[in-house]
């Protein structure tokens, strides 16, 4: 042991030996849509998957709203 400290400011548990730069990069740059659910909601559409289905459902019977006024972010 040494009382000399790592110069990359890594500790030395965070094993990084495998991990891929930039794996996500191109999804990131895409960007992504965040939407946070009310617990009632969240206890019923657990994934994105169920809030998909029902959001098409939902379109499929009531046709899709008038677009918003409000700014999109970015």
């Amino acid at each position: 042991m040494t009382d000399k400290k790592p110069t990359d400011g890594m500790r030395p548990e965070y094993d990084l030996t495998g991990g891929v730069r930039g794996k996500y990069y191109e999804r990131y740059q895409q960007g992504t849509n965040i939407v946070l659910l009310e617990p009632d909601l969240a206890r019923v559409f657990r994934d994105s998957g169920s809030v998909n289905k029902a959001l098409r459902v939902y379109l499929a019977e009531h046709g899709e709203p008038p677009p918003s006024k409000a700014r999109k972010a970015g």
